[in-house]
């Protein structure tokens, strides 16, 4: 029984993927590989030499994509008072505080990234234990703890994207769609890579960025050669 079907295989003839490409060419083969019948997401994998089980070796983080991520983004904020107009206002899907909390603790989980105001921190960690394996408990390193809400749901619903590494060191990150093309494509995964750069910890010793692959939601990894990406940072 083969490992793959017949259409991932078809778009592999003639590929290597052991071989290690410009980001560019990364981007280009991978674009090129997609062969569903949806538009596929464009992610990428990134491996750093860090040891996240240390605190001060934690890389995580948030940047906004200039050309957005391709899907609407439905945002929940958990907020009081005036702060609920605000966010309204701004462009959220669902506004709450207790009324939130306990919709939430009954099972309802129709948002894609949450926001919440500093006040109601402690409200909101009653969920945490729902919100935190979903990637969905806001959190002040990323921005989505704050007053300013309308700020935070204008970045979410633009594309902004909130990045953690692993246990084993690596971060994964979407970047888009298919259908935006190699340019769009590129413009983002260099503003995601520039936001992971500044955030090196002081911590981690020798080479920052070890490995990294570009694929889309049903096709191959492609590999990149980390020689090039100081060049295509810089570009």
């Amino acid at each position: 029984m083969p490992k793959h079907g017949k259409n991932f295989r078809k778009v592999l003839e003639g590929s290597n993927l052991q071989e290690r490409l410009s980001i560019e060419d990364a981007v280009s083969k991978s674009l090129g590989a997609s062969f569903a019948k949806f538009d596929e997401t464009v992610d990428v994998a990134v491996r750093l030499g860090v040891d996240p089980k240390y605190s001060d070796q934690m890389v995580r983080g948030a940047v906004t994509l200039p050309n957005g991520l391709g899907k609407t983004v439905r945002v929940a904020v958990f907020c009081k008072g005036e702060k609920q107009a605000e966010a309204r206002e701004a462009g959220a899907d669902v506004v709450g505080a207790e009324d939130l909390v306990a919709k939430v603790k009954e099972g309802w989980l129709e948002f894609d990234a949450a926001v919440a105001t500093p006040d109601v921190m402690a409200l909101v960690g009653q969920i945490g234990r729902v919100l935190g394996p979903r990637g969905l408990m806001p959190n002040a390193k990323t921005g989505s703890v704050t007053f300013d809400v309308t700020k935070a749901v204008t970045e979410l619903k633009a594309g902004r994207v909130d990045f953690k590494v692993d246990k084993a060191g690596v971060l994964h990150a979407p970047l888009g769609k298919v259908s935006f093309g190699p340019e769009k494509i590129l413009g983002n995964l260099k503003a995601l890579l520039d936001a992971v750069n500044r955030l090196k910890p002081s911590a981690a010793k020798g080479a920052y960025m070890l490995s990294m692959a570009v694929s889309t939601t049903m096709g191959p990894g492609f590999k990149v050669d980390m020689t090039q990406v100081k060049k295509f940072l810089e570009g």
